[in-house]
């Protein structure tokens, strides 16, 4: 297939996904939120804390409306884009995709109808469990999609149907509680939680660095920083979780969030390098011009043992054999007697030969883990582009260690009354929102440059998945989408700004 449709393919899915998780994010985190405010509301019967509630709302629905114009049109896209792929693995994929549009995405929409219109039409009661019931749905329906996401980087529950020449579900559960899918789920609403804090906290700090609704910021601030401190913790535990699964079921991944070319014993995490743009596999180059290491952080965080050996990208691309490494030539080979074996096994089903027929699927069976790989040119072809996945992953672990400490600071100055004399704390809090932003989108930076080239992992590369169609009309969609996005983003930032400024008592 022409390489610039490829590219230009993965160029347009790549800036809608970016954009739509501009905007789902503060949706997951920002929902529970306001939910918590409405709760004390109800639970106190002040005034107070419904125009708060009501405040934090307006700004979850503009960017929750937005978001949703994203979210279609990166499903549409499967089907225009990436057509082979929806055909090789649309039985297991539309799954819990529908079942996040019939389920998950129909509760949060009716629910958010009797929560923004529904303040004096119906029982507080209700009203809030309405409230609760988007929040929750909005989660669910990132479950959903991230079960679809994590099947795509560790495909399991399903068969390959030679007749139909695509994969078939056989086991939902097994693709709804694959490890890989739990811990991606768990990690992705856990930094959209730690977001949508830092949000909240920001915005607070600017009323309070501008001297207005003092009372009204220093409340939601507390709930901001608390919430955002749990869900920090509890994002650190599972991107521990995360990366062990990284470490299992994508190796090559892992090698290259840390640059790691060599494989080694004890091997430590760099905290902070700087890496030698000369370096590549096939030379003796330093891989980094400078670096801080922690020793055996990597090993612990991988395996949880310190001594535990990592597969370094030489390993996995020329393989190991006393580690019981395949190379990726091997890998190639048997791919391609998988390929050569359903040739076969259609040549014997229209003869008829039953012989032909039996031995063939045994041979598909037996070499169908590494299919994709018999599509793969140049053993190289499998190494992702380590640069971008390396400083990817140390942005975001870097920035969420630093959101933890701002969510921890925050509550201290806060219970010590003192937040106020600490202009550079609030100005550190307001311009931390977007680096949130970047944080969250580095992550999905790691999870998916760093699982390429492939659409699902060693089963098929992009480059297979891709429709054919005209580069050109996926050029002029590319840039169409691109203007529309940039145009939306600009509204809702011109919306969410006008609407903060006018601030929670209405301008007065």
């Amino acid at each position: 297939m022409e390489e610039h449709l490829v590219d230009w393919s993965r160029a347009q899915f790549a800036l809608t996904a970016m954009y739509h998780w501009i905007f789902v994010p503060l949706t997951l985190g920002l929902g529970f939120i306001v939910a918590i405010m409405e709760t004390i509301y109800v639970k106190t019967n002040n005034e107070f804390w419904k125009k708060t509630t009501k405040f934090w709302m307006g700004l979850f629905a503009i960017n929750f409306a937005i978001g949703v114009a994203t979210g279609i049109i990166m499903e549409f896209e499967f089907g225009t884009n990436w057509a082979n792929y929806s055909w090789f693995v649309g039985d297991i994929f539309g799954a819990p995709l529908a079942v996040e549009g019939i389920l998950a995405f129909f509760m949060e929409s009716t629910f958010f109808a009797v929560m923004f219109f529904g303040w004096e039409k119906v029982s507080k009661g209700f009203h809030l469990l309405s409230t609760w019931l988007v929040a929750i749905g909005s989660n669910l329906s990132a479950l959903w999609i991230l079960v679809a996401n994590g099947w795509m980087q560790y495909p399991v529950g399903m068969t390959f149907n030679p007749d139909m020449v695509r994969n078939e579900m056989n086991n939902f559960w097994d693709v709804l509680l694959s490890p890989v899918a739990i811990s991606k789920f768990l990690h992705t609403i856990g930094s959209g939680y730690v977001l949508a804090s830092l949000f909240v906290i920001g915005v607070s700090a600017w009323y309070l660095l501008k001297k207005r609704d003092i009372l009204f910021a220093k409340k939601s601030m507390i709930i901001g920083a608390t919430f955002g401190l749990i869900t920090s913790i509890f994002l650190i535990l599972s991107g521990d979780e995360s990366a062990h699964q990284v470490a299992l079921k994508q190796p090559m991944k892992l090698a290259a969030m840390e640059g790691l070319y060599e494989g080694e014993e004890k091997v430590g995490i760099v905290a902070f390098g700087l890496l030698n743009p000369e370096k590549t596999i096939t030379n003796d180059e330093n891989t980094f011009l400078f670096d801080f290491t922690i020793p055996y952080a990597l090993s612990f965080l991988s395996f949880h043992d310190i001594n535990a050996y990592v597969p370094g990208i030489k390993d996995l691309v020329y393989g190991n054999e006393e580690r019981g490494i395949l190379s990726v030539e091997e890998k190639m080979q048997k791919g391609k007697i998988a390929i050569e074996a359903l040739e076969s096994y259609k040549e014997a089903k229209k003869t008829s030969n039953e012989s032909l027929l039996n031995n063939s699927k045994i041979l598909l069976d037996e070499n169908m883990k590494y299919f994709g790989y018999g599509h793969i040119k140049n053993k190289e072809d499998v190494i992702p582009p380590v640069s971008i996945t390396f400083y990817s992953f140390h942005i975001m672990v870097g920035l969420g260690t630093w959101f933890t400490i701002l969510f921890a600071l925050v509550l201290f100055l806060l219970t010590k009354k003192e937040i106020l004399n600490y202009p550079i704390v609030l100005k550190s809090a307001l311009f931390s929102i977007p680096l949130g932003y970047i944080a969250s989108e580095a992550g999905w930076i790691v999870a998916e440059v760093g699982r390429q080239p492939w659409a699902i992992q060693d089963l098929m590369p992009v480059g297979i998945a891709a429709t054919k169609i005209a580069t050109t009309n996926v050029m002029i969609s590319f840039f169409i989408f691109a203007i529309l996005f940039t145009v939306l983003l600009i509204a809702e930032i011109k919306i969410m700004t006008k609407q903060i400024k006018i601030g929670p008592n209405g301008g007065h």
